[in-house]
């Protein structure tokens, strides 16, 4: 059974390894690494590449939006679930521009913090629900994706994360594979394939497959072969 990787951002030994014992009673889960500080984390997690990390808003050196940042800079197809001590919707607008796949108070039940981490690593957004329950929040988001879509000019770029699927549809997209190419190699069907396109275009909000590719080359999150 392949093992969801996790890597904890915490600055408290206590807390990571509550965290660490809480998610490795799962048989599908294993904690790759720990940091206690936002730039070790960063250079660590660079090198195992973990599924998903778990990081804490507060960290001397870098902080954990910082950490985010980065993280999704170097490695995207990392899902990331941001823990605070207190919420914060400041933070939390950052951590939906950064790209967090989920947000939660340190206080969480560890049974949902269980099943966040298996969705998150299935590539779902579960941010939404911090959203959807402040409608200001929701309207500040709103006008940033509006802002994205028509390139305002001096607005900062909202990172519109892909699930780890999705870039892989755009991957192999890129290397110019038609969708029932793509069905065949990921043994998924046609359908579902076109399902991934439609999400990818919204999400990037682009019209056309070239263009999706030429918006996920220039951010880094695939690449051209050489050849």
């Amino acid at each position: 059974m392949d093992q969801i990787s996790v890597f904890i951002v915490d600055a408290h030994p206590l807390f990571r390894q509550g965290i660490r014992a809480t998610l490795e009673a799962q048989p599908d889960m294993l904690v790759v690494g720990e940091a206690a500080d936002g730039q070790t984390a960063v250079n660590e997690a660079s090198g195992s590449s973990p599924d998903l990390m778990l990081i804490d808003v507060s960290l001397p050196v870098m902080n954990g939006l910082e950490v985010l940042r980065s993280i999704k800079h170097i490695q995207p197809r990392t899902g990331v679930v941001i823990i605070t001590d207190q919420e914060d919707e400041e933070d939390l607008f950052r951590a939906i521009k950064l790209g967090a796949a989920a947000y939660f108070l340190k206080d969480v039940d560890p049974l949902v913090l269980i099943d966040a981490v298996r969705r998150v690593s299935q590539g779902e957004y579960l941010i939404n629900d911090n959203v959807l329950a402040r409608p200001l929040l929701a309207s500040r988001v709103l006008k940033s994706f509006r802002e994205l879509a028509v390139g305002e000019p001096g607005t900062e770029p909202l990172f519109v994360p892909l699930s780890a699927r999705e870039v892989e549809v755009l991957d192999y997209i890129a290397k110019g594979n038609s969708n029932k190419e793509i069905a065949r190699v990921l043994k998924i069907s046609d359908q579902t394939v076109k399902n991934h396109i439609t999400s990818i275009l919204r999400k990037l909000a682009v019209n056309d497959r070239t263009q999706a590719v030429v918006y996920a080359l220039r951010k880094g999150w695939i690449k051209m072969d050489p050849d």
